[in-house]
């Protein structure tokens, strides 16, 4: 009550309407005048209020929150319309200055017995020839072509009352002229206005030139500023581009790579638009920046079974320690051979993992890997095992990028450190899950049932040989009391003809087997999950 309570009570209150619609109609006299005056009042004791109320805020608002808007654009729709409000204030002064400039010729002349005051507003006694005689004595004449002190000069209210919008009772007529009148002279800073020798008047063009030289610049200073914030970010990447243009070309670097380095860089700005992830979530505090972590990751790390059995304890220390990835398409992620430095979390993509068994002759072994999947898993033998060694893992596969990947990756460091809280994964349904989505053990598993297959089916043939021979063997004691018949002849050479054509094609067969076995790749080491929990 005591603070702006009145002040918000001006500003508030429908003072131009309840003079307009309910005072004006009940007066009597010049009406006009007094119309004119209560308006001109009541809207200065509403402007001044509502100004002084509002700037405050404004400067309370950008104080406690730092920016007035969330977007660039709407800062400088913001300014621009702070702006043209006012030349729309500024319009509306220069027309309400043109009727008092009327008004103030009309009194100057306007003298008994031709003219009495009272004529000027409506009254009940009017001369028949008053808009004459006032025609003739206020004539619309230029500041520059007035040659007598008599004639009276309007000054820069001229150009209102030659154009006709003060008597016009088209009112979109009358705020637009006006507007335009204001918008025009603002961003001249008042250069083209010729005034006359009233101070009054000369104040106001001081006014105008000073007011459009102070918005003027905040305007174009303030769009700028926020216009350049959302290009300042595709510069620093022209910038970089060109730069790596130059140096490519310095380097000589042939057409293929200089084409995956471009697709590199366009691919990383679609996706982050310059912004560094990992720089940004690092200044923040350590709760929002685990929250942070876990809305990013968490889905997708718990998309692989393995982890879907963990404590959240673990999880947000592996969500902490993930950083984003991103791969182009035909990009090799890891050569066979290689040291495995990372282990990936696929999050979107398609990805390719091959392997030959180390380069040998016949071996070639593929598995497609796609959004959820992970690789890399022989890094987590290396971080488990209790005694690891200081080199690090040799890649059996080689894996590459099908399409654009976006995915985390957790390097040996960070994985070493979180696999120290490993304590609790000593059960049998962790390892058993580690073996079934391991692209490693599944390739193991996959050729060590191939080559048992193989092992099988020889003891099997081999199986029937025997058998074969076993009766060949009956048939000839049951005959040999007795001269051989043309049947056991004949079966004879058959079983003769079918022993040599098996041994001929299971020679080389025979000869290829310790062969075959040897392409089956080493088993995997087995993560020891229970090291540190002993």
């Amino acid at each position: 009550m005591t603070s702006n309570f009145i002040v918000d009570v001006l500003s508030i209150l429908p003072l131009p309407q309840v003079v307009v619609l309910i005072i004006i109609p009940s007066l009597k006299g010049p009406v006009s005048l007094i119309a004119k005056d209560l308006l001109k009042y009541v809207v200065l004791s509403q402007y001044v209020p509502r100004f002084l109320r509002i700037y405050p805020l404004f400067k309370e608002v950008t104080s406690s929150s730092g920016i007035l808007t969330e977007t660039a654009w709407a800062g400088a729709a913001f300014n621009l319309i702070l702006y043209m409000l006012a030349s729309h204030i500024i319009g509306a002064y220069w027309y309400l200055f043109s009727i008092e400039r009327e008004h103030r010729c009309w009194r100057r002349f306007c003298k008994a017995p031709q003219c009495n005051i009272k004529d000027l507003y409506c009254g009940e006694h009017r001369l028949a020839n008053l808009s004459t005689f006032l025609t003739d004595s206020c004539p619309y004449v230029q500041p520059d072509e007035i040659k007598n002190s008599t004639v009276f000069n309007f000054g820069i209210f001229i150009d209102a009352l030659q154009s006709g919008i003060v008597e016009s009772w088209d009112f979109p007529r009358k705020i637009f002229y006006c507007f335009w009148w204001g918008l025009r002279n603002l961003s001249a800073l008042g250069q083209n206005l010729k005034t006359s020798p009233y101070v009054d008047e000369i104040i106001f063009a001081v006014f105008i030139c000073v007011a459009g030289l102070v918005l003027f610049s905040l305007l174009i200073g303030n769009m700028q500023k926020y216009l350049q914030s959302t290009t300042v970010r595709i510069e620093e990447m022209r910038v970089k581009r060109r730069d790596a243009q130059l140096w490519m070309t310095h380097r000589m670097l042939p057409d293929t790579l200089r084409e995956r380095i471009r697709r590199y860089e366009q691919y990383k700005w679609q996706e982050t638009r310059g912004v560094e992830e990992r720089t940004l979530i690092r200044t923040l505090p350590k709760d929002l920046r685990r929250d942070i972590n876990r809305h990013l990751c968490f889905d997708l790390i718990m998309r692989v079974p393995m982890f879907g059995k963990m404590d959240e304890q673990i999880l947000d220390a592996i969500c902490d320690r993930l950083k984003p990835a991103l791969y182009t398409k035909d990009s090799y992620i890891v050569r066979e051979g290689d040291p495995v430095d990372e282990m990936l979390f696929i999050m979107r993509g398609d990805l390719v993992s091959v392997t030959t068994n180390g380069g040998r002759t016949g071996f070639f072994n593929a598995v497609y890997l796609k959004g959820g999947d992970f690789c890399g898993e022989a890094l987590l033998t290396w971080a488990l095992d209790p005694q690891p060694s200081s080199h690090l893992p040799i890649s059996t596969r080689t894996v590459q990028a099908l399409t654009d990947v976006e995915a985390f990756a957790l390097v040996a460091e960070d994985l070493k450190s979180v696999a120290s809280q490993f304590r609790r994964l000593h059960h049998k349904d962790i390892q058993h899950t580690f073996r079934f989505f391991s692209v490693q053990w599944k390739t193991w598993a996959a050729c060590f049932i191939q080559a048992a297959w193989r092992r099988y089916c020889r003891r099997k043939q081999a199986k029937i040989l025997r058998q074969a021979e076993e009766r060949l063997q009956d048939t000839l004691a049951n005959e040999a009391a007795t001269t051989p018949s043309l049947g056991a002849t004949i079966y004879a050479s058959q079983f003769a003809a079918n022993v040599l054509r098996n041994l001929r094609q299971n020679g080389g067969r025979t000869s290829r087997l310790p062969q075959i076995l040897a392409l089956v790749p080493q088993k995997p080491a087995e993560p020891d999950f229970s090291a540190h929990h002993r």
